[in-house]
């Protein structure tokens, strides 16, 4: 088992439980402290992608994405949108009267709404998620379909890897990967259905998996297009065997947002 293998287990041995933990007998408020420490993390791993050097900028998008997901996260706020407007607002405003040149100017405020609504809005609908109904089933057949897939796509492609999936995007992801981890979240999301959603169909459950893990490649695709433009290999380093946070669940972030509203809309 070579280093990156073993750190890899040896940090899923410490998250996965957590995880179970958490999900399978915390309170809600307890999820929801997590959720929001995770994107804190995240959002600032992502602002130090992008703002490396520049301090002022990095410290405006951590608050900017920190507003949003209080939006969200926080019991009782009946109208989640106001803490992201108001967060897109103080952006553009700041950004509008800062000096400097304009173009620099309104290119750092892309980056900065950018990271507020892909971190600061996306990743706390794992809270939106947890408060539907069987929200923890729901929540605990996500985290099965994208992690396995996830598993199995990063050993296949390791082992079995020769045709480049989007060499220009981020060159270690390969057809064979990508392949694997949608053949294992199918399996997985069939089986996993099963005993924790037993009110759906299994058809539903097998259409679900494959939503999901096309959104999730796509997700970790997005991220690795964000490292690539900024010349980074890894978010940051928390998590060892997998660089940083934001790296380790930048592949659940666009499905919980699809799920989310996928039960609002079918299973209300």
């Amino acid at each position: 088992m070579n280093t990156q293998i073993r750190s890899r287990v040896i940090t899923a041995s410490v998250g996965v439980p957590l995880l179970i933990l958490v999900i399978g007998w915390g309170s809600a408020a307890q999820f929801s402290l997590l959720v929001f420490l995770v994107t804190l993390v995240a959002l600032c791993e992502y602002f130090l992608i992008v703002f490396r050097e520049r301090w002022k900028e990095r410290t405006l998008g951590i608050v900017s994405g920190v507003l949003v997901s209080l939006g969200i996260v926080i019991p009782g706020i009946s109208e989640p949108g106001l803490a992201l407007a108001i967060a897109i607002l103080l952006a553009f405003s700041t950004y509008l009267f800062s000096g400097g040149k304009l173009e620099a100017r309104f290119q750092h405020l892309g980056w900065t709404v950018l990271g507020a609504l892909y971190v600061g809005y996306f990743v706390p609908h794992l809270v939106l998620l947890r408060q539907s109904h069987d929200g923890r089933a729901w929540v605990s057949f996500l985290l099965l379909v994208i992690m396995s897939g996830d598993t199995a796509g990063y050993f296949a492609g390791t082992s079995l890897g020769k045709n480049k999936l989007c060499p220009e995007i981020s060159p270690g992801k390969t057809v064979e990967g990508a392949l694997a981890s949608l053949a294992a979240s199918l399996v997985v999301g069939v089986l996993g259905g099963t005993f924790l959603l037993p009110t759906i169909s299994w058809v539903e459950s097998l259409l679900l998996s494959l939503v999901l893990s096309v959104l999730g490649q796509t997700g970790d695709l997005f991220e690795s297009w964000i490292k690539r433009v900024f010349s980074v290999k890894d978010s940051g380093y928390l998590l060892p065997g997998h660089g940083g946070l934001l790296d380790r669940m930048d592949s659940l972030i666009f499905p919980v947002v699809f799920i989310t509203y996928y039960l609002r809309w079918l299973h209300p």
